[in-house]
């Protein structure tokens, strides 16, 4: 098949040649006639065309545009137009410009990556942290939710310091103050309504926390509050406390329910002291309810005049019970104290005088006791009240 062309024109026929003159004259003529098969005059469109398809194939030969096979000396290959769905690709900017966006999404991954990891266990970047403690994961506990059955792990023989007071503590991963005080959801029982069983779990949490945490109380003061939470008709109980207080002895020692230490002795480090343990209730006699406490109290505390700092730890072990006015003699919403046990750890043994009485580093040996080695911070077992053991760690 051939292609009809006008002079100048371009054809892809490998065999098409020039028409010669005298034929070239023939054809016109006819065309002159109206002859069928004579060429038609180019469109001012197609002209246009064709001239800028002979420029841009100028330009790609001066440019040294891709010769046909990749072989130098060739023609060069015909000007082709960009993909219509890929746009323009300038000097190869299109593929440097994908490596670039897929390796920040590789990137952007990582980053995630990262930040999941670090918040979900920040001692990946406190552990190499200089100075960073790398013997105590320092994450806190979840509560305690049954008895322990050992030793807590952590710890070391690192002293602590006014900046870090529970450094080489297990207690270091323990709640702050009164946080780690928690009620379990109340439900009625032995008579008492839901409403009174909350009751009673929450007034025996205020106690705890009135007596052992509130700083009135630690620095030696009357615990006025915590007294005000217990019941005034508790046959003999009222009296043996205030007894206590105001004339403290072996008998009748105050810290029976309260923590108390002598302000020109020890003072408590910050304001945090940490908290462990748990709190059940069960059925009283007809018409009461008992609830049973067992809490371990760390204290970090500094001489007046010093910076060492020591720890003496307190375990209580307290049962309170909330009874019905209209079978007892009681006083509605009012506590009384069943029973109350308590160990101490780093104080002096043989002193009655209703303080606990931390020893220091630099107060010098003292008499060793003669009872068993004890760990304070086993709450699976316990001392038997007024013994004095060697203490493992405080």
């Amino acid at each position: 098949m051939s292609t009809n062309r006008a002079p100048g024109g371009r054809s892809d026929d490998p065999d098409d040649v020039p028409v010669p003159d005298e034929e070239w004259a023939e054809l016109v003529r006819r065309a002159e006639a109206g002859s069928a098969g004579a060429p038609k005059e180019p469109s001012a469109r197609a002209r246009m065309v064709t001239a800028r398809l002979r420029a841009l194939d100028e330009e790609a030969a001066r440019a040294g545009g891709r010769r046909k096979g990749g072989r130098r000396g060739g023609p060069p290959e015909p000007w082709q137009p960009d993909g219509w769905r890929t746009g323009p690709d300038t000097q190869g900017r299109g593929s440097r410009s994908t490596r670039r966006r897929r390796i920040a999404g590789t990137l952007g991954v990582l980053v995630v990556v990262g930040i999941l990891l670090v918040t979900m266990r920040p001692s990946l970047v406190t552990d190499i942290l200089p100075g960073a403690d790398t013997t105590v994961d320092t994450l806190p506990l979840p509560a305690e939710s049954a008895p322990p059955t050992g030793a807590p792990a952590g710890g070391d023989l690192e002293r602590p310091t006014l900046a870090q007071p529970f450094r080489g503590s297990p207690a270091l991963r323990w709640a702050d103050g009164a946080e780690g005080i928690e009620t379990p959801e109340a439900e009625a029982v032995g008579g008492m309504s839901r409403a009174e069983v909350e009751q009673a779990l929450r007034a025996t949490r205020q106690l705890l926390v009135t007596a052992n945490l509130d700083p009135a109380t630690l620095r030696g003061e009357k615990p006025r509050e915590a007294l005000g939470l217990l019941d005034p008709l508790q046959e003999g109980e009222p009296e043996r406390l205030e007894k206590a207080l105001a004339e403290p002895g072996e008998k009748q020692d105050p810290l029976m329910l309260f923590t108390r230490f002598d302000p020109d002795g020890a003072l408590l480090v910050g304001e945090v002291v940490k908290t462990r343990g748990r709190m059940t209730f069960e059925a009283g006699a007809a018409g009461s309810v008992e609830v049973h406490a067992d809490y371990t109290f760390v204290y970090p505390l500094v001489k007046p005049d010093g910076d060492e700092v020591a720890r003496t730890i307190v375990r209580r072990r307290l049962t309170t019970a909330l009874h019905d006015p209209q079978r007892f003699a009681a006083t509605r919403g009012k506590l009384s104290v069943v029973r109350s046990e308590q160990n101490f750890a780093n104080t002096a043994c043989e002193t009655y005088d209703g303080y606990l009485h931390p020893s220091f580093p630099s107060d010098g040996p003292e008499p060793q006791p003669e009872g068993p080695e004890v760990d304070p911070y086993d709450r699976s077992t316990w001392q038997p009240d007024g013994s004095c053991g060697t203490l493992t760690r405080t």
